[in-house]
């Protein structure tokens, strides 16, 4: 049994240095794209609005905690909303209305032409994701999408100055691990251009 076991963790270890080495070679240019959107956006006064579903809503939850305190270098707070965190709001939203508008709800309230969203999500299928970026789109904000799989029907709902970083992997977990290599990614550049030292 043990024998099983260690093979397994071995297994996911190779599944996870294969899936993040495909993400390397064919990503770098959006995530690069992505951070110079981000910092325009902060270095001109507007903020980032983050979302997602289940591991997603964490994601989204380190990546505004990342912004509002800090990454890897001393700096000021700089302004991210995870929009995944007020348990009020999002359980009055639900109830009154429906699910599916969680996060659309929250955008059309707090966003702002300019402003960036950056919605994560593993699948692309989540309505309460695409609902988002109508809502985003209808306030006139950039969108960045953390996708994964074959885009669902988020990817084909993107508007022209959208980024998709579309993740491909054999299975949910290792495309949640290449996006927080993702977000790891966007803080350091998005720090880099700020600051402009390591």
């Amino acid at each position: 049994m043990t024998m099983d076991l260690n093979k397994r963790v071995l297994d996911n270890f190779k599944q996870s240095i294969e899936t993040s080495t495909l993400a390397m070679d064919t990503l770098h240019e959006p995530i690069t794209l992505a951070s110079e959107r981000i910092t325009h956006a902060l270095v001109n006064g507007k903020k980032i609005l983050a979302c997602g579903n289940g591991g997603s809503a964490g994601d989204a939850q380190h990546f505004s905690s990342e912004m509002l305190n800090r990454f890897e270098t001393e700096r000021p707070g700089l302004p991210a909303i995870a929009l995944t965190t007020d348990s009020s709001t999002l359980t009055s939203i639900a109830n009154d209305y429906h699910f599916d508008e969680v996060f659309s709800k929250q955008i059309l309230a707090l966003g702002q032409p300019g402003d960036v969203l950056l919605l994560i999500t593993t699948s692309g299928r989540s309505i309460n994701m695409l609902r988002a970026l109508e809502s985003a789109h209808q306030r006139d904000m950039s969108c960045i999408v953390l996708n994964g799989r074959d885009g669902g029907e988020i990817a084909s709902s993107l508007a022209g100055g959208d980024i998709e970083i579309r993740a491909q992997g054999p299975s949910t977990a290792r495309i949640q691990e290449v996006h927080i290599i993702i977000i790891h990614c966007l803080c350091d550049l998005i720090d880099y251009q700020l600051l402009g030292r390591d």
